[in-house]
């Protein structure tokens, strides 16, 4: 496979099923921004973390190729007249969100119980986590965007959702694993 091919030097780049979009196109921005997340995530899994975390890391980089794969696909051209899908592109499954879900309960468990926002740092590692969780943020607002122009399966909406509370969650246990300090948010009051 040759990495370069020259098709998008004059600003569009091909969607899966071959459609030519601009590379400013929300689609592109939509699925860019997840891989943007992904690399973070990578770079989570190389802090010196449990190799658990580092698991679970490993099954969301791969569920985020699929995300990616759904905003990158033109809908127009993803099904057949007859209803029956044209490209085979994976999907984000209920089970995949039950699965964020109970990983947050996990780490839940063994945390502090939450009184107030917390500040993000004290850590790098930590720091890592909430700059994933924003990034993670910020596909679901783009991914929410592109869906009310051109829908796709609610539960990829969902699964972003759902996994910026778990690196929250996973940043606030990683604050415990790595003895870090867990900064309360506690605005100031007026004079």
């Amino acid at each position: 496979m040759k990495i370069y091919t020259k098709t998008g030097d004059k600003g569009t780049t091909a969607l899966f099923g071959g459609t030519r979009v601009p590379k400013h196109h929300i689609r592109i921005d939509s699925y860019g921004t997840v891989d943007e997340l992904n690399s973070y995530i990578g770079l989570i899994r190389d802090q010196q973390i449990d190799e658990l975390s580092k698991r679970v890391l490993i099954k969301i980089q791969d569920k985020l190729f699929t995300v990616g794969a759904v905003l990158a696909t033109d809908p127009e051209k993803a099904i057949l007249k007859s209803g029956q899908k044209r490209l085979n592109i994976p999907t984000i499954s209920d089970q995949d969100i039950v699965f964020l879900e109970n990983e947050i309960d996990r780490m839940n468990e063994s945390l502090p119980p939450m009184t107030h926002f917390v500040l993000p740092g004290g850590h790098q590692t930590v720091s890592f986590c909430h700059i994933a969780r924003c990034v993670c943020r910020r596909a679901e607002r783009l991914a929410t965007s592109l869906y009310d122009a051109s829908p796709f399966e609610e539960t990829t909406l969902q699964y972003l959702n759902r996994l910026s509370d778990y690196l929250f969650v996973l940043a606030r246990k990683l604050s415990t694993d790595l003895q870090a300090d867990e900064i309360k948010w506690i605005p100031e009051k007026n004079s």
